[in-house]
């Protein structure tokens, strides 16, 4: 049992969060169910409920109520089953504060001088507090204005990091419910919090960056609330009785890096005794917070979730330790050491090495450097709090005496989301590609899906989450995360309907301020909570991002007027082409107003589709309707009758046949006039942002499955396989980003941590892999393999809502196929083998062969 998209029940933010469960292996299906609420030992039971509903069911009961827990499980009929399953096991959702007035909390900082526009020390806050009788429940919910980690007597609550994320923070900052009974003692007790300045108050952005973007304070906003054995509460809320003094940290920024004078670290400060006789403690400063505003989380956290040692540590000539860690990734050092009081040393961080030397000019203002300074107290291990730096490579300055491997790690960051798909196949170099588009999509999922973990950016790019949607909700479990961020794309939408470039919005001259409607960006108010709909089965999620679709939609049709042509405005058409110049990324092959006009024939297509869904019968006439309007607009403007496209290049064609905007005759010639331009070009790639995620469907469809798997396995720049021949270990952002004599490419966006271009692993999924969603949350699949490429087997799976699916087959010596396809229970599929006529399957394992299908048809 689990509640929404949450890994568990603790401080939900919904009075009526909505239950999943799975069926209990081999009962195929699901004729009904009854569910158990016990609310404070008094069970109550829904009796039996008829239907096969077992994903996001609504809550049976009356809503939850502010700090109410609730017991919570299930038991199921399978078909023409007499009796139940067993119940399931407890599952326990306790709701968080619900309502503003539960909040007494206010925000506290320092109450010292500082220069804004500088970089500022970072405070500690902190306050002593008595328990006087055994305790039986404690909870925190906490958050801040910048970055928190909080410690309850010398103890850290919670294991996230860079708390509370990046929210719209006017409109939305997120609190986290930490249980923190254990950390409690009788008697004395302490609680404090290191503070940092994150996107809150923190230089960020590009061309120099701005500082303060949401405010000039630096708070925590904490509420801790005990509950006694007798039923009686303390609330230990933030306010004027809590001090602040400078802690160890000197300077702290997510693009600078942090800086750490251990001598100024007393270990014991966030306990009882740790700061008896000491004059820098000063009273707080009090801010002001709309209680309304604090949100609980719809997704996880920010954690480590690994931890990777250095492949090789070399000593430089000029004494430095220059160290390769193999694998590009998004996290922070940590390192042990050992040295005298004042020995300094200097952490860099860089993503690639030029002539054995770190590559930095890719950071450009993002200098990525971690300074320690030791006490001279014996061993020490650290590692920054506050920042965070897309790295392969690092080198360390000023260490005492001899660095060892097993002194230092690479500790790697991203949402904790649950993995969900796996694929792999006979080609090594293709399965290396996949493993690159995982780590990309783990170093830029950090709270919201950035563009790029490592320069001065690090931006919600909504044309890159756009397009690589359908992979990323393949390979995690993403849709809290993203339902959450769509909230804000949505808080961020302009009166007219606009959807920005990239979410939360920060100044952004001269280019992206003020905010233009862009085709390809903006449609990630439809496209991506359709695809999220598709993947996890959530109405409530299309639901309410309905209107933001909708209000998109709206204005490009105004924009487009009567001709039904967006032709005019700023557009970036299909950005990074390889054709275009490195200093003018939207300068591509295709006429980007070709593609405004085909994504506002699809966006008001998906629109008519979610409307339907959602029973808006009205509206699914209009937008259906809408749509082929623009698809007529765009026949006429931008086709022949032929067939062929007037910008005569792949993404227009991957466009036209995988948008669906073309006649029925014009779609052979389209598909044929692709595949041409692809073969004779060698099959290098020649897409950008846009038709990248499409051509290889294109290709297929129009009966170019061989021209596809060239693409797809050509190794010569520019080309999928082409980073890997250079030992790419994640996705990059230019298919040049570093030219074959291993010089970087010049441009000023050379990322090489960039999922977009990697948005080809859906394809993989689905035309390799053979595993399809045809109905939403899997609960009807597509088994269709594809097999080409010379791959001669794949093994490809998916945790679904409802369970695992998997599908591996390989290649016989007589060159017929076996399937082996895992099906969950509740689920259904359908099996459309190479050669053989459709088979229907449902749950349970199957072991198919093409020869014995084909034998039995004939």
């Amino acid at each position: 049992m689990t509640f929404e998209h949450l890994p568990d029940g603790l401080g939900i933010g919904v009075p009526a969060p909505r239950l999943t469960w799975t069926l209990p292996p081999g009962s195929r299906g699901q004729e009904a169910y009854e569910l158990e609420l016990d609310r404070a030992g008094r069970p109550h039971r829904t009796g039996r409920l008829t239907g096969p509903d077992q994903v996001l069911v609504p809550w049976p009961g009356t809503p939850l109520v502010s700090r109410e827990r609730v017991g919570v499980r299930v038991r199921v009929w399978a078909p023409e089953a007499a009796e139940p399953s067993a119940w399931s096991e407890p599952a326990v959702v306790e709701a968080g504060l619900l309502e503003p007035a539960d909040w007494q909390a206010v925000p506290v900082g320092a109450d010292w001088d500082e220069d804004p526009q500088a970089m500022r020390r970072p405070a500690r806050v902190r306050r002593d507090f008595r328990i006087e009788r055994p305790v039986t429940r404690a909870r925190l919910y906490v958050t801040a204005h910048g970055l928190y980690e909080v410690e309850i007597n010398g103890r850290r609550v919670g294991d996230e990091i860079l708390a509370p994320g990046w929210t719209v923070y006017p409109h939305r900052l997120r609190y986290r419910t930490h249980d923190v009974t254990a950390h409690l003692t009788t008697g004395a007790n302490t609680i404090g919090a290191w503070l940092g300045d994150g996107w809150y108050r923190g230089k960020y952005g590009f061309d120099g960056g701005t500082r303060n973007i949401y405010g000039t304070d630096q708070s925590l906003i904490a509420q801790l609330e005990v509950t006694y054995d007798d039923g009686t509460t303390t609330v230990i809320a933030t306010d004027g009785t809590w001090t602040a003094a400078p802690g160890p940290i000197l300077t702290s920024g997510l693009y600078e890096g942090e800086s750490f004078d251990a001598r100024l670290h007393d270990p014991d400060w966030a306990t009882p005794s740790g700061v008896v006789g000491t004059g820098e403690w000063l009273a707080v400063r009090t801010g002001t917070r709309d209680a309304g505003t604090l949100v609980a989380p719809m997704g996880p956290p920010v954690r480590c979730t690994e931890e990777i040692t250095p492949a090789t540590v070399t000593r430089t000539a000029a004494g430095r330790y220059l160290l390769d860690f193999g694998q590009n990734l998004v996290g922070r050092l940590r390192i042990t050491v050992d040295g005298p009081a004042g020995t300094t040393l200097t952490l860099r961080h860089a993503e690639v090495l030029q002539d054995g030397e770190l590559a930095t000019r890719p950071l450009r203002e993002a200098t990525s450097v971690d300074t320690l300074i030791l006490s001279g107290r014996g061993p020490l291990t650290w590692e920054p709090r506050f920042t965070l730096h897309g790295f392969r490579y690092a080198e360390i300055t000023g260490w005492p005496g001899k660095l060892k491997a097993d002194m230092v790690s690479a500790r790697v960051y991203h949402t904790d989301m649950r993995r969900t798909g796996w694929f792999e196949c006979s080609d090594p170099m293709v399965n290396r590609l996949h493993e690159n588009v995982v780590w990309s999509m783990r170093g830029n999922f950090v709270d919201l899906p950035t563009d790029c973990p490592q320069r001065d950016e690090r931006l919600g790019w909504t044309g890159d989450i756009q397009v690589f949607a359908p992979t990323a909700s393949f390979l995690y479990d993403c849709a809290g995360m993203l339902d959450s961020w769509l909230t804000d794309v949505g808080l961020e939408q302009l009166p007219d309907g606009t959807i920005p470039w990239y979410v939360p919005v920060i100044p952004g001259e001269p280019m992206w301020t003020p905010i233009h409607p862009g085709a390809a960006w903006g449609d990630v108010a439809v496209l991506t909570p359709w695809t999220l709909y598709q993947r996890f089965g959530d109405l409530g999620l299309l639901r309410r991002h309905y209107p933001m679709g909708k209000a998109w939609v709206d204005l490009v049709e105004r924009l487009a007027g009567p001709t039904r042509l967006w032709d005019t405005g700023v557009q970036l058409g299909d950005w990074l082409d390889p054709a275009a110049p490195p200093d003018d990324p939207a300068a591509g092959r295709t006429d980007r107003y070709l593609v405004a006009t085909a994504y506002f024939a699809h966006s008001a297509r998906h629109l008519a589709l979610a409307a339907a869904e959602l029973g808006e019968e009205a509206d699914a006439i209009r937008y259906n309707a809408l749509a082929e309007e623009a698809a007529v607009a765009f026949r006429r403007r931008y086709t022949t009758p032929s067939g062929h496209m007037t910008s005569d290049s792949p993404t227009a064609y991957a466009l036209a046949l995988a948008f669906d905007l073309l006649t029925s005759q014009q779609r052979r010639p389209a598909g044929d006039r692709l595949a041409q331009l692809v073969t004779d070009d060698d099959a290098r790639i020649a897409t950008g942002f846009v038709g990248t995620p499409l051509i290889c469907d294109a290709l297929t469809d129009t009966g170019h499955l061989d021209v596809a798997y060239r693409l797809l396995t050509q190794t010569e720049c520019p080309s999928w396989l082409y980073p890997v021949t250079m030992g790419a270990t994640t996705i990059w952002e230019r298919w040049d980003s570093m030219r074959p004599d291993g010089t970087l490419n010049p441009g000023g966006m050379t990322s090489f941590n960039h999922y977009a271009l990697g948005a080809v692993a859906d394809w993989m999924h689905r035309t390799i892999g053979g595993i399809t969603a045809t109905a939403p949350g899997y609960r009807d699949l597509l088994l269709r393999p594809r097999p080409g490429g010379g791959i001669t087997w794949a093994r490809t799976r998916h945790e679904t809502p409802y369970g695992t699916a998997s599908l591996a087959w390989e290649q016989t010596a007589s060159g017929g196929l076996t399937a082996r396809a895992e099906i969950p229970d509740g689920c259904r599929a359908t099996a459309e083998l190479p050669g053989c006529p459709p088979v229907r399957l449902g749950p349970g394992t199957h072991v198919l062969d093409t020869t014995e299908l084909a034998a039995k048809a004939a």
